[in-house]
């Protein structure tokens, strides 16, 4: 039965490319376009949503003109569907409504006792507020350097020596780390990384792993490198044409994490992502061997502050310097272009310790919730579960995305919010879609992915440039997700063109 559904979607295909061929007459003359009016485009979305193939699947579809308010198309735009991803957008919204673009997240460093001939006699005390940038997505080149910077500060005032600890105060956010209904798969997943006040390379390590001899152990190295995750190596080099695979298993009470599989010989090197479990202890482990690296002694050891028996008063501590984060825009813009879930979750933690003085996710949503209402949002009419969509606890529905990209579309902040979504044919998650049509490079949207589950959420503009605002769900779907994407991508196609004369 499933090959019998496979040859039938193939049936299929060709509408799809014969789309996508479809040249601007305004380039060329040598393929002559014919433009769809509102009645032949709103049969060909009947005919592109009747696919056999998805049949036992559920559609929410929701296309409006930004110019009229006019429904160009609809179907269950009402009911209530698992978004995936495009939760990113009520998350990222919500952030520059209520922060602005130009929001920076501060790291201040603080020094508990005194100094004397070059030696703090007291701990450094790093307080975080949940920046989310001190990783190699924007320090590419060296991921450290920001705590060399911090090094370096040190040195200059008159700190080479620490006769004390490094401690991680990242009491603004709680310790909770992870969004409602996360399944316990997701545990080793870089994707489903822990928030936390204090974060540093996306609370992930990096593990190579590199061949050696056919039946030898592989060997490893780690970034950064730090002694906060013990790493038992348990996997061995293969013949070129033996299977390659790596898997990973990390023991919840002692941290140890064992690699263990095959490499193949012919294999330049395999790269792994593990999350860690405590961010703040990751943070200020890292943090210390750079200070050692680069001169600076410390007698003392690298601990949370929820660890210490001691009481740290910021009013009597000594504040050093304050380090800045990059510019919400560009944190938003990383959030949508790239799916990067880790950003989400810090982001909607900021707003609750921005508007409520606490960094939860019940209080983020909360936050959320208010600027929701100004949207035509009911919240109590909506499930938020996290601030990724990696959760399906998540619950919105087609008219409430696009009474948020509408809002969106009239506010202050909408040129930060529509940099933020991927072009389709061009960056991000939409990089290899709509490539050659009237919809690449027009085609501004947030895509969502979860198992049984595609969302397609965003801006497209008509033949003639009318504005468009739209939300493609599917879910309960049993096929790749790729053949969901054709759908969403071939309605895309026939909206760039639509050509309405007034």
């Amino acid at each position: 039965m499933r090959k019998i559904r496979f040859q039938i979607l193939l049936l299929f295909l060709p509408f799809f490319i014969l789309i996508g061929q479809e040249k601007d007459t305004t380039k060329t003359d040598e393929k002559k376009v014919e433009f769809l009016d509102i009645n032949k485009l709103r049969k060909q979305l009947d005919f592109t949503f009747d696919d056999p193939n998805f049949s036992d699947a559920f559609f929410g579809v929701l296309v409006q003109s930004l110019e009229t308010g006019e429904i160009i198309y609809d179907m269950n735009i009402h009911k209530l569907f698992i978004p995936a991803s495009n939760i990113k957008l009520f998350t990222t919204a919500s952030a520059l409504l209520l922060l602005g673009s130009n929001y920076v997240y501060q790291t201040d460093i603080f020094y508990d006792g005194y100094i004397v001939n070059n030696t703090l006699s007291g701990d450094i005390i790093v307080r975080g507020s949940g920046d989310p940038t001190l990783s190699d997505r924007f320090y590419k080149d060296n991921i450290t350097k920001i705590f060399e910077d911090w090094a370096d500060s040190l040195i200059k005032n008159g700190i080479n020596n620490i006769d004390g600890n490094i401690i991680g105060d990242d009491n603004c956010f709680d310790d909770v780390g992870y969004g409602k209904g996360w399944v316990f798969e997701y545990e080793n997943s870089w994707f489903s990384a822990p928030s936390g006040a204090l974060c540093f390379n996306d609370n992930t390590i990096r593990i190579t792993i590199k061949p050696t001899i056919v039946n030898a152990p592989a060997i490893f190295n780690i970034e950064p490198i730090s002694d906060y995750l013990p790493i038992i190596n348990k996997v061995i080099t293969v013949d070129s044409k033996a299977e390659e695979k790596i898997q990973i298993y990390r023991d919840r009470i002692s941290n140890i994490v064992t690699i263990y599989g095959t490499i193949k010989e012919s294999t330049p090197f395999l790269f792994e992502h593990i999350p860690v479990i405590n961010p703040t202890n990751y943070f200020v482990s890292v943090l210390k061997s750079v200070f050692e690296k680069k001169g600076i002694f410390i007698s003392g050891y690298a601990n949370d502050i929820d660890f210490e028996d001691k009481i740290f008063n910021y009013e009597e501590m000594i504040f050093l310097f304050t380090h800045k984060s990059n510019s919400l825009k560009e944190i938003v813009s990383e959030t949508n272009k790239n799916s990067n879930n880790f950003y989400a979750e810090q982001l909607i933690r900021t707003l609750g310790w921005e508007l409520y003085n606490f960094g939860s996710l019940d209080n983020g949503i909360k936050a959320c919730e208010e600027v929701f209402e100004i949207m035509a949002i009911n919240p109590e009419n909506l499930y938020f579960a996290d601030g990724s969509g990696l959760s399906r606890l998540n619950l919105v529905t087609p008219r409430q995305i696009v009474n948020l990209l509408s809002f969106m579309y009239k506010s202050d902040e909408f040129k930060s919010f529509y940099e933020s979504l991927p072009i389709a044919g061009f960056d991000g998650g939409l990089a290899y879609r709509m490539k050659d049509t009237r919809a690449e490079k027009n085609v501004r949207a947030k895509p969502g992915y979860l198992i049984g589950v595609v969302a397609l959420s965003g801006y497209i503009n008509t033949a003639n440039g009318e504005p468009l605002v739209f939300s493609i769900i599917i879910n309960n779907y049993l096929l790749p997700a790729v053949f969901a994407n054709y759908i969403q991508d071939a309605v895309c196609i026939s909206l760039a063109n639509l050509y309405r004369a007034y």
